[in-house]
């Protein structure tokens, strides 16, 4: 399996490129719009091309390349389902798979962050029959959790999907074996979270035993924790949120 994490160290956003070579099939994972020529260039090195290319979430802190790739490359745009996009799209539900010859992507809802969100398990069955790494958008970090208030309104109340995210952690994510790779959206200098750190990856084991938002011995003290001293929204949010739900393209971030 070909495999690339793709950093943009203005808004340390973290993306992904990867896929089947054998098949020729590789897909992008949360997309930022200023990677775009990097994603087909290296797809083009590999002699393959971009077959899928898919969000964790809607984006809130950067304008996503999705819709820039699907209309240069001609592949399929996924978002989970219920992301309440208005470009044409498969919606994935939970459990479902996107398949790229030998490597095998998983949908898992993993709610929270945004009330849309998935996790994404990456199987290559060259390798082995099981799941060989995840990648967790803006669920579980590497040293923190991601911010429960951005896509919080109505009923949704902040403290509501807080809530929801200890659940998809707890229930969802931490029901996983620890040797998964774990390969988050953000890193350090992203407002998605605090606390977070430069590395971006680490492994599923290494988070359960020393990422603090997981070592709350209750729903309550999480929910305490993650909803004290959140830091500003993103600089137009409302913005940024607003382009990536239409699909409108643009060559850099708002």
């Amino acid at each position: 399996m070909y495999f690339r994490q793709l950093l943009n160290d203005e808004t340390a956003c973290a993306s992904y490129l990867f896929g089947c070579n054998t098949a020729g099939e590789l897909a992008v994972v949360d997309p930022h719009a200023d990677l775009v020529d990097d994603y087909i260039t290296a797809a083009d090195a590999q002699g393959s091309r971009i077959a899928a290319v898919l969000e964790t979430h809607l984006q809130a802190d950067h304008v996503s390349g999705l819709p820039e790739l699907v209309e240069r490359t001609g592949a399929t745009a996924y978002l989970p389902e219920g992301s309440g996009v208005e470009f044409e799209h498969h919606q994935l539900a939970d459990g479902e798979l996107v398949e790229l010859g030998n490597t095998v992507i998983q949908a898992v809802a993993t709610p929270g962050h945004a009330s849309a969100h998935h996790a994404y398990l990456v199987t290559d069955h060259r390798r082995g029959e099981e799941p060989w790494m995840i990648l967790t958008g803006d669920a579980l970090l590497v040293g923190d959790a991601g911010r429960p208030d951005l896509h919080a309104h109505g009923d949704q109340t902040v403290e509501e999907m807080a809530r929801t995210l200890y659940r998809s952690l707890t229930e969802r994510l931490l029901a996983l074996p620890d040797h998964l790779l774990l390969f988050p959206a953000h890193y350090s200098g992203s407002v998605c979270g605090r606390g977070l750190s430069g590395n971006p990856t680490s492994t599923l084991g290494f988070e359960r035993r020393h990422n603090n938002a997981l070592a709350y011995e209750s729903e309550d003290e999480f929910v305490a924790a993650l909803i004290e001293d959140i830091p500003p929204a993103p600089e137009q949010q409302a913005e940024i949120i607003a382009a990536n739900r239409s699909g409108r393209r643009q060559a850099t971030s708002v």
